[in-house]
């Protein structure tokens, strides 16, 4: 019962990625936000990794987890810090805050479809990144307006 109260209040972020942007979109506000997919980051002297920039304020040093010759996702922990600090750009801060069901849709290289790892590894991005529910959708681009977050997570529930 809870969970399905939690459900509703849930906002839906729609998560488009190609390998040179990433395109948020809160189907409840409507409000996008579009960068680069850059990390940059600095290692500290006690070898720990911290992020210093992400996006288009990120600097030429910087790293793209969403580009390899063969395959649109290529560093995992790296991406899910990216979705991580866009996430929370993309949800107005409020006192209490419900983490959104996500929508990830790989744009590109995706030819064949996605394999059970990649679609699993965009699905666990996301929950990493603070998702309350994720789907990977593949297919024609989806207009925010007409999101039912609920069809898509029991049609596309495989991975």
């Amino acid at each position: 019962m809870i969970r399905k109260l939690l459900d509703n209040f849930a906002q839906t972020l729609y998560v488009q990625i190609w390998e040179n942007r990433i395109k948020i979109t809160n189907t409840s506000t409507l409000s996008i936000i579009e960068e680069k997919p850059l990390v940059e980051c600095k290692t500290k002297a006690d070898g720990k990794i911290i992020i210093t920039a992400i996006g288009n304020k990120a600097g030429v040093e910087s790293i793209n987890p969403f580009s390899h010759p063969r395959t649109l996702f290529s560093d995992f922990h790296i991406g899910e810090k990216l979705l991580q600090e866009l996430i929370k750009k993309a949800i107005p801060g409020s006192f209490i805050s419900i983490a959104p069901c996500v929508i990830i849709h790989p744009m590109e290289k995706i030819e064949g479809g996605l394999t059970m790892i990649e679609g699993r590894a965009f699905k666990e991005m996301a929950y990493g990144a603070g998702a309350r529910k994720t789907v990977v959708y593949v297919g024609v681009p989806l207009l925010p307006t007409q999101i039912d977050f609920n069809e898509l997570y029991v049609e596309s529930n495989e991975w």
